[in-house]
């Protein structure tokens, strides 16, 4: 909630309640956590509804078919503008959400290869990461509802996980991109945070676009593979959102003193 502040902001101006939650990491898998045991007592008047393509059936299936609008669109409009299929799509992958809009756009154009990135925070060879797919601290497990790859330890004990973007920072990954990576059909890649905000300042300085710091892990390793792709190829960066969210957390990292004090001070208010 310190980190999204702009988010919260809104939604309780459209009348939502929005509850903080103090357990655990306090990230999104403790959230999820928290809904789930407030759902199960009192499920007469009220309704659990998660935003991405992970919990149990049926809403991984149903969020990614709202989501798939945005891979019909970008179908479309890559056909229109350049006029044939891209390379490659790159897409940003918490929970997975986006990247499965993105990607079902394309999923039957076996020529077009289609990547995602995960969070890979402080390192891949650190404990402060929110890698599933790539790196070797995932395995399958069952929690919150279904079975994919999540972080966890030998026991079976889901570990803390890092990211400078809010919406990466989760423990687990959708079943169906778990399911497509290890079919082949999506290759996964991580980003660290320093590289996240080289690319947020190098997307912002030369096209005047401020992506949010998830989607700015997609224009990561979009910029690493351009340089060796023809000039006749194309490419899509999925945008998932814009950063005037993460003011706060960006202007954090930059070590801006004005909002870094106002962040710490939100944080404190929500403990």
């Amino acid at each position: 909630m310190a980190r999204q502040r702009p988010n919260v902001f809104w939604m309780e101006k459209l009348g939502a309640t929005v509850v903080p939650v103090t357990d655990g990491s306090r990230t999104l898998k403790d959230a999820i956590n928290e809904a789930f045991r407030d759902w199960v007592t009192s499920m007469d008047n009220t309704h659990y509804v998660l935003g991405t393509v992970c919990g149990p059936h049926p809403f991984p299936e149903m969020v990614a078919w709202f989501q798939s609008i945005i891979g019909t669109e970008a179908h479309k409009q890559i056909l229109a503008q350049h006029g044939g299929m891209p390379a490659r799509v790159y897409a940003c992958v918490g929970g997975g959400s986006n990247a499965m809009g993105i990607f079902q756009g394309f999923l039957d154009e076996s020529d077009v290869e289609l990547i995602g990135v995960e969070a890979g925070g402080k390192g891949l060879d650190t404990d402060q990461h929110a890698s599933r797919m790539v790196g070797d601290r995932a395995a399958a497990g069952v929690a919150q509802g279904y079975k994919t790859m999540f972080l966890q330890d030998d026991d079976g004990q889901m570990l803390d996980t890092h990211s400078i973007a809010a919406g990466l920072d989760y423990v687990g990954i959708s079943p169906i991109l778990s399911d497509l990576g290890e079919k082949g059909r999506v290759r996964f890649e991580a980003a660290t945070d320093d590289e996240v905000l080289e690319a947020l300042t190098l997307t912002m300085r030369t096209e005047g676009i401020i992506p949010a710091l998830e989607s700015s892990h997609a224009f990561v390793q979009a910029f690493k593979e351009a340089p060796s792709m023809s000039r006749d190829e194309a490419i899509i960066i999925n945008m998932s959102g814009r950063g005037d969210k993460d003011i706060f957390t960006i202007a954090h990292a930059f070590d801006d003193p004005s909002w870094k004090e106002f962040i710490i001070a939100r944080a404190d208010s929500y403990r």
